[in-house]
């Protein structure tokens, strides 16, 4: 989940801990610390081995060949990562640089715009379109800003490293296997430095358990597809404990969803305010 074009260098890597189940074949044991590394060198050996874990994990060669045959360690994802920052500031601070005027003109134009896409999304999942709209402009500036990282590359980089390798090499599973699902083309995922997909940031595992097509049938398209990616925001909300028609503010309802979606309590409080100022329920455009 991304703000801007590197969201996620803002703030805490979201939702890390849905780690895929499969990839607990090749976790255990003291002997993934030591097989990573602080620079490029003994990359290329550490994914020859890696492509034969995620094959015991059941990825397909042929998948695991397509994606990462041509995959090369990356400082830039690596000098990312170090710089990350953003979330010690307060509220007032952190959501007056986000929550700008004319992000909220462009998301009240968004509401109406995709307004029957919307109804359907708060029938099926009960999350108000103002939320969703909220969520989708500070994670990637409404789909613009979703990013141009091949995800293969920033994954594999950040799987090698040694700073979180456990929580990357699922990601990089969960990844290969959004190909073999059929959803995706190796090609076509590209993202935030961290590996994030789509309008709204899903880390791979993420997308691999809660992705859905708004149409209700086909593989959804969190990339090109608006709606699709706006339903499954709505479909993860929902499995976090999401309340029908209940508050988002702390203290109420819905506010721990939010955490869920990130675990900043500065970033969930600046969406439940965003959407407030898309309902029409806080100050006016002009004073920010």
């Amino acid at each position: 989940m991304n703000e801007g074009i590197a969201a996620a260098s803002r703030r805490p890597a979201p939702r890390l801990s849905l780690a895929v189940a499969a990839t607990a074949l090749f976790m255990a044991g003291s002997a993934l610390a030591a097989d990573c590394g602080q620079s490029g060198d003994g990359f290329a050996d550490w994914l020859g081995r890696f492509k034969q874990q995620a094959a015991d994990a059941g990825v397909a060669w042929p998948v695991i060949d397509s994606a990462l045959g041509d995959v090369a360690y990356d400082d830039e994802v690596i000098a990312h990562d170090r710089r990350q920052h953003g979330f010690g500031q307060n509220f007032a601070d952190f959501a007056a640089k986000r929550v700008t005027a004319n992000r909220v003109k462009k998301g009240r134009a968004l509401l109406i715009r995709y307004a029957e896409a919307f109804d359907a999304i708060e029938r099926r999942y009960g999350v108000p379109g103002p939320v969703l709209v909220a969520i989708w402009g500070l994670e990637s500036e409404f789909g613009a800003g979703a990013g141009d990282v091949p995800t293969f590359t920033a994954l594999a980089t950040l799987a090698y490293d040694c700073r979180r390798p456990e929580r990357f090499r699922g990601e990089l599973v969960a990844a290969l296997k959004i190909v073999q699902r059929g959803d995706l083309e190796p090609a076509q995922m590209r993202g935030a430095w961290a590996g994030e997909l789509g309008q709204t940031q899903f880390l791979p595992s993420t997308y691999l358990k809660y992705a859905v097509a708004a149409a209700g049938f086909g593989a959804a398209d969190l990339i090109d597809n608006s709606e699709d990616a706006l339903a499954s925001t709505a479909n993860f909300l929902r499995a976090k404990g999401w309340k029908r028609g209940e508050g988002w503010h702390e203290g109420e309802p819905n506010y721990a969803a939010l955490l869920e979606w990130n675990a900043a309590p500065v970033y969930a409080k600046t969406i439940a305010y965003f959407a407030d100022r898309l309902a029409g329920a806080e100050e006016s455009e002009g004073e920010h």
